[in-house]
């Protein structure tokens, strides 16, 4: 068994079993019933057709300052993530593991970004600020789906650092095409199990009456705190499935780090200690941005939860972070750097010539 094939059944294999397991519980232990007077009686506990995001609806003075934020934002986010993939699809030398994974990097934060910033663009200038109970469904499914795959696909990064400084001899063998591209298809195989996890129980569980998102999109936190039913499945499933797809990955990556950093140390020479640093601060600095917010928002008790300030930190790692990624990847990354110009002398269209 490879090393790749190892890594798809630890992560996807713990994901399928929860999956069986809260699938299972649901299924033969429904949501209990309150008593009477407990708060459920007498309220609507028809299926509703919509959900209010209200979002950033309390600043009303600010809608159209944050409009203006937002959307030069996505508008970077697009830009700067579409260019790395175009870039390093393009260049024939950037055909190599690290820039495979940074392409599906890019074309990630252009998933989970379009899931949700255009909604919200839409919000703060319209009126209506509701979203249909399928639409709802939907971005809550791919948000997660794409989130869940971004993690697993950063740890494969650090894999990939890993054996590229601490085995350099053996890197072309392991880190060949067949077995980068299945390391990445288990980053959105498992990606893809958790959201199903997560929407099948998010969206079994009853909503009476009250429909309003205090939040700028679908996610589980306000979802569950908006639920009328028990929700300690759902609490178990985040807690318990955040270990493979959240806190797993994390430990590799400072494990991976760990052998990492041990083996520039014995760098005889500076230079190749700063090289050997290069190719690793700009994916550290991502994995801090991203594993710290992330982590805040889903690995806890959902009692801690404080839209209020969550729905900054969800911010950061959905908005903010997606845009970084492209400006620390590119700022100090001399192969693409020289990619860039490489192509611009390719492209550069002739100057005429005028005869006299």
């Amino acid at each position: 068994m490879t090393v790749l094939c190892n890594t798809l059944l630890f992560f996807c294999r713990p994901l399928l079993l929860q999956y069986m397991i809260t699938a299972v519980s649901v299924s033969f232990c429904p949501i209990p019933k309150r008593k009477p007077g407990s708060g459920m009686e007498g309220k609507n506990q028809t299926v509703l057709s919509e959900f209010i995001i209200l979002g950033f609806s309390d600043l009303t003075d600010l809608q159209f300052l944050l409009f203006t934020i937002f959307f030069l934002t996505y508008i970077c986010t697009l830009g700067g993530n579409i260019f790395i993939i175009l870039v390093t699809v393009a260049d024939p030398h950037l055909h190599t593991p690290m820039y495979h994974f940074l392409r599906n990097l890019a074309f990630l934060d252009i998933c989970y970004t379009t899931t949700n910033v255009p909604q919200m663009m839409v919000h703060l200038l319209s009126a209506k600020k509701s979203i249909s109970y399928l639409g709802c469904m939907a971005q809550l499914f791919a948000f997660i789906f794409f989130v869940g795959s971004e993690c697993l696909l950063l740890a494969a990064m650090a894999y990939d650092r890993y054996v590229a400084i601490c085995k350099p001899l053996r890197y072309s063998v392991i880190m060949n095409r067949a077995q980068y591209g299945r390391l990445a298809a288990s980053c959105w195989t498992g990606g893809f199990l958790n959201s199903v996890v997560h929407t099948a129980l998010t969206f079994h569980l009853p909503f009476c009456g009250n429909n309003q998102i205090q939040y700028f999109f679908c996610d589980i936190p306000p979802l569950l705190l908006l639920s009328c039913g028990d929700t300690s499945v759902n609490e178990l499933a985040l807690l318990s499935i955040g270990v493979f797809i959240g806190w797993a990955p994390f430990l590799g990556i400072v494990l991976s780090y760990l052998y990492i950093i041990s083996t520039i140390l014995r760098i005889r020479s500076s230079e190749g200690r700063q090289k050997a640093f290069a190719t690793c601060a700009s994916h550290l600095v991502i994995v801090l941005l991203y594993y710290g917010s992330a982590i805040f928002t889903y690995v806890r008790p959902i009692s801690t939860y404080s839209l209020e300030k969550d729905r900054l930190i969800s911010v950061l790692y959905s908005v903010i972070t997606p845009m970084l990624n492209p400006v620390i990847y590119t700022l100090r990354n001399k192969d693409i750097k020289g990619a860039v110009k490489v192509l611009g002398r390719r492209w550069k269209p002739p100057i005429p010539s005028f005869e006299m």
